[in-house]
This record gives C-alpha cells, structure tokens and sequence, in this order.
C-alpha cells in the first residue's frame, strides 16, 4: 500500500466550470463505485503472494543461515509470528492503523473497527483512482499479510539467542506500539472518491451554507491521514513522503528494531571466536527465491488495482533484484576473490527492499541503478561496519533491510522525477491539475528525510524499551548452556533433522 501525496488539496482553488465537466465524468458521481473482479482478483493473489514470503520463504531463507540446532527454532517463530499477527490485527491491528482516530488520526487510527466492525462482504476501500474500489475484505487481509512479515524480519538479527517465550511477548508488543502506528503514519491516505464528490458539491453549491458543508468535507478527507503520508509537518510544507509498498514502515522498521535487539540481547556464544557457518544455503537459496516471487505481490499489489502503474511496479521489481543480486556477486568476488551463493541472494533481498518504496515511481532504468547501487553498501555495513562495531547481528537484517531500505527510501526521492525517467509527482484526485506533475527535489527530499528519521527514531526507542520490559519480566536469553544445546530441543523439544 503506498503513500501517495495529496498535497496542497485544501489550498486548491477548484473553478467551477471545470471542475463540473471533471466530475460529470467521474465515475464516483453515477452511483456508489463497485469492485471490478480483475482489481480484486490481483488483489486476493498478491495477499497470498506476501504470506508466501513469510511462510516458507522467509522461514526457509532465515532457517537455512542458522546452525543446525536451531532451524527448528526459526521455522517456529516465523510460523508462530504470522499466526499471532494474523489474530490480532483481525482483532484489533486493523482498526488502530487504518480506522478513523478522530482528533488524533494523523498519529494513531481509532477503534471504530475493532473485531471488524463495520466491515463485511459489501463494504469497500478506495484505490488511487476516482471511482474505483476494491472489497474491504481484500484491503484487509492484503495488509495483514504485510504486518505478519514485519516484525518475522527483526528475528533474524537475535537468531539463536532468545527464548521463544521473549520473542512471543515482545512480537505482540511490537507490533501494537511500534508497527500499528507506523502503519498509519504511512498509509493512512485520503479517498480520492470523497475528495472528488465534496468537490463536485462546492462547484454545484449556490448558498454560502452549501459551499461550507462541501469544503468542510473536502477539509476533513484531506486531514484524516497520517502525518508522514499527508505532509503534515509544518517544515514539510505539504509535500508528504513517497513510500510505493514498505520501505519505512517494513524495512526500516524492522531493520532498526533488529539492531537493538542484536545489541541488548548480546552475542551468540562463541561469536567472533569460533565458525557459526549456516547449516543449509540450498534452503535459504529455496527462500530467497520464493521471497523475489512473493515480492511482486508485496511491491505491484500496493498499486490496488490491475493497470499500468501495476505493471510498473512489476518490471522494476524484476529488473532492480536482478541488478542487485548480479552487483553483490561482483562486487564479492572483486573484494573477496570468489562469488558466494550467500552473497547472490543476499544481493537479490537487498534490491527488493531497496526498490520496495521506489517501485511504482522510477522508471525501469532507475530502478536497475538502484539495484546496482544497493548491493555495495549492503555489503559495506555487513562486513565492514558490522565488524568495526562488533554487533552480533546474525542474519544481517540492519545491513539488508534497515540500510537496504534507507537507501531506497532516500533514492525514491530522486528517482519518482521525470527528468531521471521517474512518473513525476501526481496528484490521484485530478483536481489539483495546476498540481500535477510538479516535483520540488528539495522538498520531496525533506520529506523522504523525515519519514526515515521518524521511523528510525519511534521504533528504535521504542523498541528498546519493549526488550528491556521484556528482559525484566522473563528474560530474553536462555541459560548458557541450553544456548549451546540448541533452541530446537531446550525451547521445543524436538529436532529439525532425524538422523
């Protein structure tokens, strides 16, 4: 689900000969707007497309870096993270990130939606397009295949260390203080159908009541969005961030709360001292690839309909994990002296979070620069920088997805310009056409800036206060030697292999 700006709408002025002729055409005026079955069938794929990235492909890819003793213990956790996701966003997530927060709903949704309510087989989401929606039932359960991959990420930075019992508090913690609300920020976004219908009001109104009831509607679909997507800040000036399917609210996200996690858990026994080799790259090449496929559902699902712009997202998916997969490889074997599988598909997860948030705003040949862009500075801070410091970061998920993510996130910015083939700034209410197709680097730059910090800030902080409440009441690590026995017997009892 993507950011898509809609900036300047109040400060507009919407010429009534104009803008009549405009929503004479909109579908939205000839009767509420039905789902098409083509938007809903891609939609309904591209959700089990996701989940399939969560499980097997991010279970297999983790499972398969981890020693022996442990691929029980990840497949657990990753398989136990999407079902207790699953049950609370059903429950609640859902509302507090995309449910009306009243005063507050540029920082949190309400709770108008708990257990669903309200939301049945009839009930409709917008899309980007005017007269176009999609079953609310299909909105979703899309993102929340996108909250149970989330926080399945940040695991593979404590890998092998912490008790299963803390890594089920803190998910469920996380993901209703850190994640909920970050989701809102990002994409909670104004429906383009009520903007068109309050505006078609105000150029039909003929007494000054009727003009304010219309603007009054025009105020409140413009203001009900989250900070980061609406351009909120005041030193933002109204130009919200682009963030095409999860750069900041996935990627950074988790990335950052993996760090932390790295960091106050500690190092894995013996880390730095003796080989912690994975255990089955043949499994985590299985994963990696079954996370690229998954990702044409995470990236060119976020269009919310079956176009042009989805198709987009598709080839510059495509073409940015195969340039980043192919640059890492080189980039290793001119540094290292010889290409490792682990570092192809670590290059290829690397170009799917980079182009995550660029992928329906650069052009193909900008999305294949990031790619090769990406891998190097991936590799940099997996191995040079992760080194230096000294952090145990095991599957590297602050190297890929947090930098992986940062870089994209600032290069969407860049890249969405027309001048570097990007599809330029639009405005998906076509009234602000004074609007359209402006692109201000400076202040598209702010604001990809803000979205970075903010998120790096609200889920680092934050989650470092969830671990340290966790650690006090059950601890995060298990005693030593269960560590060194294994996760698969001392948290589950069982093995992942018989042999």
């Amino acid at each position: 689900m993507s950011i898509r700006p809609l900036q300047n709408l109040r400060r507009t002025a919407v010429a009534g000969a104009s803008l009549l002729l405009l929503c004479a055409a909109s579908p939205a005026l000839a009767g509420s707007p039905t789902p098409n079955p083509g938007d809903t069938a891609w939609m309904l794929t591209s959700s089990a497309l996701v989940l399939m990235m969560s499980i097997p492909g991010l279970a297999l890819f983790y499972g398969g870096l981890v020693r022996i003793k442990n691929m029980a213990s990840i497949l657990t956790q990753t398989f136990t993270i999407v079902a207790l996701v699953g049950v609370l966003w059903t429950l609640y997530g859902y509302s507090l990130a995309f449910g009306d927060g009243g005063a507050l709903n540029a920082v949190i949704g309400g709770l108008g939606k708990v257990f669903l309510k309200g939301v049945d087989a009839n009930a409709v989401s917008p899309t980007f397009t005017p007269g176009h929606v999609i079953p609310e039932y299909a909105y979703f359960v899309f993102q929340m295949t996108f909250a149970m991959i989330t926080p399945a990420l940040i695991i593979g930075a404590f890998a092998e260390r912490m008790k299963f019992s803390a890594v089920f508090v803190f998910i469920l913690l996380w993901v209703t203080v850190i994640y909920f609300p970050i989701a809102h920020w990002v994409w909670a976004v104004a429906d383009p159908n009520a903007i068109v219908d309050a505006a078609a009001e105000l150029a039909a109104a003929t007494t000054d009541a009727a003009k304010q009831a219309a603007q009054a509607k025009i105020d409140a679909a413009t203001s009900s969005v989250g900070w980061l997507a609406g351009g909120l800040a005041p030193w933002m000036k109204g130009v919200g961030a682009l963030d095409f399917a999860g750069g900041t609210v996935v990627h950074i996200n988790a990335g950052i709360a993996g760090l932390v996690g790295a960091i106050m858990v500690g190092k894995r026994i013996g880390y730095g001292k003796e080989a912690l080799p994975p255990h089955s790259l043949t499994l985590s090449m299985v994963g990696a690839s079954l996370l690229w496929v998954g990702w044409f559902g995470f990236n060119a699902g976020s269009n919310l309909e079956a176009n042009g712009t989805t198709a987009l997202a598709f080839v510059n998916t495509m073409v940015a994990t195969a340039a980043a997969a192919l640059s890492w490889l080189l980039t290793e074997w001119a540094t290292k002296g010889k290409p490792s599988l682990l570092g192809l598909i670590s290059g290829a997860v690397a170009g799917l979070v980079a182009v995550t948030p660029a992928s329906g705003f650069a052009g193909p040949i900008g999305s294949l620069a990031l790619g090769f862009i990406v891998s190097p500075i991936c590799l940099f801070f997996v191995s040079k920088v992760k080194n230096a410091i000294g952090y145990d970061d095991a599957l590297d998920v602050f190297g890929v997805h947090c930098i992986g993510g940062i870089t994209g996130a600032l290069a969407t910015g860049l890249l969405v310009s027309p001048a570097l083939g990007g599809v330029g700034i639009t405005d998906y209410t076509n009234i602000a056409e004074s609007y359209a197709g402006k692109y201000d680097l400076v202040a598209q730059m702010i604001a990809q800036v803000t979205a970075v910090v903010a998120t790096l800030i609200w889920s680092g902080v934050g989650s470092a206060i969830l671990y340290k409440v966790v650690d006090l009441v059950i601890g995060l690590r298990p005693a030593p030697d269960q560590e060194r026995e294994g996760l698969d017997i001392t948290d589950h009892g069982e093995r992942a292999y018989n042999y």
